[in-house]
């Protein structure tokens, strides 16, 4: 995901403090995006955090923002609508393009889906637009008021209870909400469009993901999150919407540029994210993965493991080695696929190993590498693909060692 994530703070539509976060990308930001949450929610939440995180795998910055009086930030969450909302997302946008970079992609999730879609024609900067669990029209939340909506008519205000936490809805909230028609935004927005949406969502109905399909005028895409939650609580289904949205908006971004073509740098360089206990982002050129440890040591198994990507270079450094030994003598090779498993023996019970390293005590690492050729191997060959696999440059690195030099900067 991430190299790293900042704190930021910005002036919202009531000149409170409203608290942000920037996840940032190990290398070259390719776009800015702006992250919507949902309603009482706050930019910390699950989804937001994946989301975000995933999108500056892709070299993609987010800023995720808690709306005034909500999270992090200053103000009364009572004197807000969603009006004010949409004020919050038009000065993080101006915020951010004064300090870094205009946004060209907007995330709302949930009531924050409604924001984006009211705020997206207002921004000339942005290109594409992505709603999650989204409504169609900004008065569905209503529904979540349940028996006090006669009260906050009446009363002009009423505690209700949302999430388990108490919040007093003022009239002009409600009224706020009454008076908003998204449907004519979404036409005229002239904006790439992706709908995420759970068929089973109990919160917004599916319903809700057809009428902004609908009222939108192509380029728009829909992807159905079978099995999702609304709050996507699972960390699979975040992760899932994490990837789609950042492939879709590739899309709508400037291709980045081939390696060949960047600056030089010879630097891999890999940033932790803050996701977990032990996952990081890798920066490879333009491309980019994230690396984590399994479950079973406390990771998050979102990527390979450190050895996985030893083994990985050990195999793809083999069948590379020995693709250009078949085209340079001109033997037709069928397709190769390289097995690399990796693991510590006792030095005494490794047979490969010298009479002088078995001698030794504790243990080494051994990568077992397996060959399979469609067609398979001809036999007057085994012992020539075995020679060549053992020239590849990786394997003579591993066999022969390498000096790591590390400095502080």
């Amino acid at each position: 995901m991430t190299a790293h994530t900042i704190r930021a703070e910005f002036d919202g539509h009531s000149g409170a403090k409203l608290a942000a976060r920037l996840d940032l990308p190990a290398g070259t930001i390719r776009a800015w995006a702006l992250f919507a949450h949902c309603f009482t929610c706050s930019k910390d939440t699950l989804a937001a955090r994946r989301i975000s995180g995933a999108l500056a795998s892709a070299g993609i910055a987010v800023m995720r923002f808690d709306f005034t009086g909500l999270g992090s930030s200053d103000g009364e969450f009572s004197s807000t609508n969603f009006s004010s909302n949409v004020d919050d997302l038009r000065s993080a946008a101006q915020w951010l393009e004064k300090h870094y970079s205009a946004p060209e992609i907007l995330v709302g999730h949930s009531l924050g889906g409604a924001a984006v879609l009211a705020v997206a024609k207002d921004l000339a900067s942005v290109k594409a637009v992505v709603t999650l669990g989204a409504p169609a029209e900004a008065n569905h939340v209503i529904h979540n008021f349940g028996s006090h909506v006669d009260e906050i008519t009446e009363k002009g205000a009423a505690e209700v209870k949302l999430g388990g936490r108490s919040f007093t809805i003022q009239r002009q909230f409600v009224d706020d909400l009454n008076a908003v028609r998204l449907a004519d935004r979404i036409a005229t927005m002239k904006k790439a469009l992706l709908v995420l949406h759970a068929p089973r969502d109990e919160t917004v109905g599916i319903e809700n993901a057809g009428a902004i399909f609908t009222a939108a005028k192509h380029p728009k895409s829909f992807v159905s999150l079978d099995g999702a939650d609304h709050l996507l609580t699972n960390p699979a289904d975040a992760n899932y919407v994490a990837s789609v949205i950042a492939s879709w908006a590739a899309r709508y971004l400037p291709v980045e540029t081939p390696r060949d073509e960047a600056q030089p740098s010879e630097d891999v360089v890999v940033g932790e994210t803050g996701q977990g206990k032990f996952q990081v982002s890798v920066q490879a050129g333009p491309h980019r993965f994230l690396a984590d440890e399994p479950a079973s040591v406390g990771g998050s198994d979102t990527g390979p493991t450190p050895y996985d990507l030893v083994g990985a270079g050990l195999g793809a450094c083999t069948a590379m080695t020995l693709r250009m030994y078949a085209r340079l003598k001109k033997i037709d090779l069928g397709l190769v696929s390289i097995a690399v498993r990796h693991n510590k023996v006792h030095m005494k019970d490794c047979l490969e190993c010298t009479e002088e390293e078995r001698a030794g005590n504790g243990k080494i690492d051994r990568f077992e590498r397996v060959i399979t050729i469609d067609g398979g191997a001809p036999a007057e060959l085994a012992d020539k693909i075995v020679e060549i696999a053992n020239k590849c440059p990786v394997h003579r690195t591993l066999e022969h060692g390498a000096k790591v030099t590390t400095r502080i900067e």
